[in-house]
């Protein structure tokens, strides 16, 4: 039976139809039907490529921008302003590895694209240069075609590539953001050879766009504040704020900060705050000073005041909604602003027992009402998968096959001793 994704739309010539399933078929072989699942962010991808009718057989990407248009655009797109950090950051690991520094606008064209003489030689071939398009529409699954596609970290391992003669490559990308309005800007990224395939160098070029969007933070002019600030922080790691109409898009560690100190309005001196937000006692004053210097930097210091530390302006948060509603009995509306777990990816002290806390509440309010909807929902979405308690509420009001599978098979690896996390808590 044809697989209906790879279908391309009605008229397409069949030979181009035929191509690009048998393509498609041997990659998911050679990525690993025995040696390991193809990767979700890499089907989906692929997906999408084979639906932009991407040729797995292109021969290299069109080159858009040429000589004087490629500086001009250059030199007014924001991330020239952060070129420089990309370089300091980048570029010697680049040169030093063989491998290649490379910054593409929104659209997924290539504006900058430095590092070894002879790889950039070998990408080349290719027309991974600047100007060129490497957009997932049109090069199909690649770092930084895919990380603007779908506005979060990617790293493509060799054959995971749609395009043949780009999987001898291995890259990682990562989105830059305007931290104001929140805007994409495009992506940097680091491609190589088989020395990149490590999650380090993952995590490594996120931290090179966060550093990124720190910097044009600080070289942007101060925020004028009129109002309300408004947090979003459920289902992110990193908080979007609203102030004066205007979109910041904060770090996880100015995450942490702003939403402990929306909780407290009366302010919190260092100590209080060093412990709140720092597991390891060996992090000495002088690192949190930092922090909230450069967060006073983003906010302007008629919001972040000291002695103690405190927001100057008040603060409403999807947090503060969830529990309004759940204080008022709302169940549905509580769940349907629920995004997600509090900031999943912080391990500050406090924010972990506020988010643990704000879904324990949440869960308990889902389980006794008893809402066959609610509580598929909940179970559907990634962080109620494995939650055993709220798939045998489900199971109570709506024993389908499905439902009661799974609940079977959630009590064999609780009773079993799971190998990984089972019932857990957002």
């Amino acid at each position: 039976m044809t697989d209906p994704w790879l279908a391309l739309e009605p008229g397409a010539d069949p030979a181009e139809r035929v191509r690009t399933m048998r393509s498609a078929h041997e990659r998911f072989t050679a990525a690993g039907t025995v040696a390991r699942p193809v990767r979700s962010v890499v089907a989906e991808s692929w997906r999408r490529s084979a639906r932009a009718r991407v040729s797995p057989e292109d021969t290299g990407a069109s080159v858009e921008l040429t000589a004087g248009d490629l500086g001009a655009y250059r030199a007014e797109h924001p991330l020239s302003r952060v070129m420089p950090l990309f370089r300091e950051l980048v570029g010697g690991f680049a040169k030093d590895g063989e491998h290649l520094l490379a910054v593409c606008d929104a659209h997924g064209r290539l504006l900058w694209v430095e590092g070894h003489p002879a790889t950039r030689l070998r990408a080349g071939r290719m027309n991974f240069v600047p100007g060129a398009r490497w957009a997932e529409s049109a090069m199909g699954t690649n770092a930084p075609g895919t990380a603007v596609a779908v506005d979060r970290p990617v790293q493509v391992f060799a054959t995971e590539h749609f395009v043949r003669r780009v999987q001898p490559w291995t890259c990682a990308a990562a989105p830059v953001h305007d931290p104001r309005s929140g805007r994409l800007l495009g992506a940097v990224d680091i491609t190589g050879g088989d020395g990149l395939a490590h999650p380090h160098s993952l995590a490594f070029v996120q931290a090179v766009a966060r550093a990124a969007e720190s910097q044009l933070a600080l070289l942007a002019p101060p925020v004028e504040v009129d109002g309300t600030l408004e947090l979003a922080a459920l289902g992110r790691d990193e908080g979007l704020l609203v102030v004066g109409g205007r979109k910041l898009r904060l770090s996880r560690r100015h995450s942490e900060i702003v939403v402990l100190l929306a909780r407290h309005p009366e302010g919190l001196s260092g100590e209080e705050l060093l412990c709140a937000l720092y597991a390891d006692e060996s992090v000495t004053p002088v690192t949190l000073r930092a922090e909230l210097a450069r967060l006073r930097q983003v906010l302007g210091p008629e919001v972040l005041r000291s002695r103690p530390y405190r927001l100057a302006v008040p603060v409403t948060s999807d947090v503060d909604v969830v529990e309004r509603r759940l204080g008022c009995g709302a169940v549905t509306a509580a769940v349907t602003a629920y995004a997600g777990p509090l900031l999943p990816g912080s391990q500050a002290p406090a924010v972990v027992r506020l988010r643990r806390r704000l879904a324990d509440q949440v869960r308990a309010a889902l389980i006794a009402r008893g809402d066959p909807d609610l509580l598929s929902d909940w179970v559907h979405a990634p962080w109620g998968e494995d939650d055993v308690e709220v798939w045998r509420a489900l199971a109570a009001v709506r024993p389908t096959v499905p439902v009661v599978a799974r609940l079977r098979t959630l009590d064999t690896e609780l009773t079993a001793g799971p190998t990984r996390p089972v019932g857990r808590r957002p």
